[in-house]
């Protein structure tokens, strides 16, 4: 196969955004970690801006952000990073979630008030007149779905959208949503060792529907890398510490996982975050946004795009890591209660 160093300067291939008419490229980029990261680390501006700009040099446009990420401050990098670029770049945010000020999960708001107001606060801080994909970050159990999209569409019928996505909702809740609006993208965790939307219909549908399926974490929350070989390995106020998956219990196990994972890309002849990139872009209708803010990774990440996987290749995986193998839940007990399925 082709040398991995050298895939960041093919072509990124593109993939169409469902059944909207738009393209983005194969690979995403996920930005939370560039003002929000899992630990309380500085975040480096300068080096954030240089992978935004060295992504979209590498025909990675699909950029992606939330209003709740660094509570607004990463919509704010992004206005500065793409000041000069805004045509380059396919811009996609998600509201729904509400902290207060001071950081503190509040819940999900998906009423019409709340959506309008919000979409107006994502655009000034983006300094931007209309984004091009907008989610709703969780259905709102308060609120039926159907008031929620049909916000969401007035926003569209203003010029302030173009496409509509939700994020970690079921096939029932996808359904009764494309009903009252077309959802271009449906965007939920998806990796090697979260593999659920695979068996509980989520994917499946999606394809269905002509809706593009975007999968966030698709490294594992940096697990599947290979870095971390010990919970100890995290900083002490890292946010995976609370993560099942992360817990002393869980972590030996999923570790060995991940190792016979690093042994069969090995074979291959690129990375782990490689070859399970590649896993997911074997789907045409997935686009996985893998995030970082290093350039350095990120053109690692690029190179997952020119690595093809044969029939004995994915047996293979799927015989390391099938459906369920992961040891423990991928999310918080407070947090698994928002996915919908």
């Amino acid at each position: 196969m082709e040398n991995p160093a050298e895939m960041t300067t093919m072509p990124m291939p593109r993939r169409r955004l469902g059944n909207s008419g738009a393209t983005v490229s194969a690979l995403g980029l996920g930005c939370m970690a560039m003002t929000e990261t899992y630990s309380a680390s500085a975040a480096d501006d300068v080096e954030s801006i240089r992978t935004i700009h060295r992504a979209l040099e590498l025909g990675i446009d699909f950029i992606d952000t939330a209003d709740v990420y660094g509570l607004g401050r990463n919509e704010e990098l992004l206005a500065r990073a793409l000041a000069d670029r805004r045509d380059r770049a396919f811009l996609a945010t998600k509201i729904g979630n509400v902290k207060s000020p001071d950081g503190k999960y509040l819940g999900v708001d998906g009423s019409a008030t709340y959506v309008k107001a919000a979409c107006e606060a994502s655009l000034r801080r983006l300094n931007v007149a209309s984004v091009d994909l907008l989610y709703l970050h969780r259905a709102d159990a308060k609120t039926p779905i159907e008031e929620t999209v049909g916000a969401m569409g007035e926003l569209v019928a203003a010029g302030k959208v173009r496409y509509l996505g939700l994020s970690e909702v079921g096939p029932e809740t996808l359904r009764r949503a494309y009903a009252v609006h077309p959802i271009a993208a449906l965007q939920s965790e998806f990796s090697l060792w979260t593999r659920d939307v695979e068996t509980d219909d989520v994917l499946a549908t999606a394809r269905e529907l002509g809706v593009a399926f975007v999968a966030y974490c698709p490294l594992g929350r940096g697990f599947l890398t290979g870095r971390f070989r010990s919970p100890e390995d995290l900083p002490a106020n890292d946010s995976r510490r609370g993560m099942p998956r992360f817990s002393a219990g869980n972590f030996a196990a999923n570790l060995r996982l991940t190792d016979a994972i690093a042994a069969l890309a090995k074979r291959k002849g690129c990375s782990a975050p490689q070859l399970a990139l590649a896993w997911l872009l074997r789907h045409d209708h997935v686009v996985p946004i893998p995030g970082t803010k290093s350039v350095v990774h990120l053109e690692e990440n690029a190179g997952s795009a020119g690595i093809r996987l044969d029939d004995r290749d994915l047996a293979e995986i799927d015989a390391v890591l099938p459906p369920g193998a992961a040891a423990g839940e991928r999310k918080a007990p407070w947090g698994m209660q928002l996915i919908g399925r």
